[in-house]
This record gives C-alpha cells, sequence and structure tokens, in this order.
C-alpha cells in the first residue's frame, strides 16, 4: 500500500506547507489537486490561491477539483505524489448535498482512498475548537469535515497534526479510536 498521509491544523498553522514539504521529499512526479473555486469576484480569496501557487514548483502539475474528487482519487497513476488541498474545502463545495447523497459521497471516497495507487497526501482543517457555530451551514460543514477526518485517519500511514508551524505525528503518539474500539469491542 502507498504511503498515504493526513495533515490536519488551524488555519495559517502551516499544515499546506508541511504537505508541499512531504510531497517534495517524495522524489515522485508531484500532482497537486486543487479543491477551491476561484471567484473573480472575491479578491482575498483570489490572493491565497495565488499564494499556494507561488509557493510550489513548476514542475508540479495542477487539477482543478472542486466536487469529483473521489474519481479523481481513484484514477491517479502509480509512482505519483498527489497532494490534496484542501478537504475542508470540498466539503464546503458540497455542502448543497443532502445527507443522504454525502454519505454516498464520503463512501465514494474513502473506497478511492483505499484502491489509490499513488501516494496520498490530504490537507485538512481543524475547525471543531471553537464555539458552536451560529448558523445551520456552519454546523453542517464542522460536522462533515470532522467526521470525515475521523474515517480517513484509519486508511492513513500517518496522521500530522499542524499548529504554529509545528507538526506532531499523531500517529506516533497518538492512540487511535478505532483501535480502541476494537479492543473494547473485544473485551465485551
Amino acid at each position: 500500500m502507498p504511503n498515504h498521509v493526513l495533515v490536519t491544523g488551524p488555519t495559517r498553522s502551516g499544515k499546506s506547507e508541511w504537505a508541499e514539504a512531504l510531497a517534495a521529499q517524495s522524489k515522485q512526479p508531484v500532482i497537486y489537486i486543487a479543491t477551491a473555486i476561484a471567484s473573480p469576484e472575491d479578491m482575498e480569496w483570489l490572493q491565497r490561491i495565488q499564494q499556494h501557487r507561488a509557493r510550489r514548483p513548476a514542475a508540479w502539475e495542477l487539477r482543478d477539483c472542486p466536487l469529483e474528487l473521489a474519481a479523481l482519487v481513484r484514477d491517479l497513476p502509480p509512482n505519483h505524489c498527489a497532494l490534496v488541498d484542501s478537504l475542508g474545502t470540498w466539503v464546503a463545495n458540497c455542502l448543497d448535498q443532502s445527507q443522504d447523497q454525502w454519505q454516498a459521497t464520503v463512501a465514494e471516497l474513502l473506497a478511492s482512498v483505499q484502491a489509490c495507487a499513488a501516494q496520498l497526501i490530504l490537507v485538512a482543517e481543524e475547525v471543531g475548537w471553537g464555539v458552536v457555530p451560529a448558523s445551520v451551514s456552519g454546523r453542517c460543514f464542522r460536522d462533515r469535515l470532522g467526521a470525515l477526518c475521523q474515517q480517513l485517519s484509519p486508511l492513513m500511514t500517518e496522521v500530522y497534526l499542524v499548529t504554529a508551524g509545528f507538526a506532531l505525528p499523531l500517529h506516533q503518539w497518538g492512540i487511535g479510536l478505532k483501535p480502541l474500539r476494537d479492543q473494547l469491542d473485544a473485551q465485551g
């Protein structure tokens, strides 16, 4: 199985830069999968996208994928490293899906990650550390992204929490909920 990595952290923590460094270290051709939708009316958003573009090596292949992430991940070529930045933006792009549609979308993504022949680096925002969002869409976003990261993490070889420019290897220091649940279930 290829090395799959989840990099998570708050805004401006360095998570994208950490993921980019991991991709560069892979010594494989890199496919950068951008989930953002560039809106010409939002200059601040365009500046953020430009900052990401300016950091990336010119040799990296760019694929824009605001919605159909599972299909793209499933079809990635072996002997490549793919960096998805970011899952939070992708979840936001899918907020109009019903709960049933969202569950099917997540199931398809999880299956694609498991079948992915490329090294995969996924970047995700940590959004659930603050107050409960006041809006229905804000709570939906927070809940969907948090649940998605919990479902993805057991499929990963490595999981990093990046904050204040430091990366913590959760896969080494943490105890996953799934192994703990399995252990408790086995005990009766």
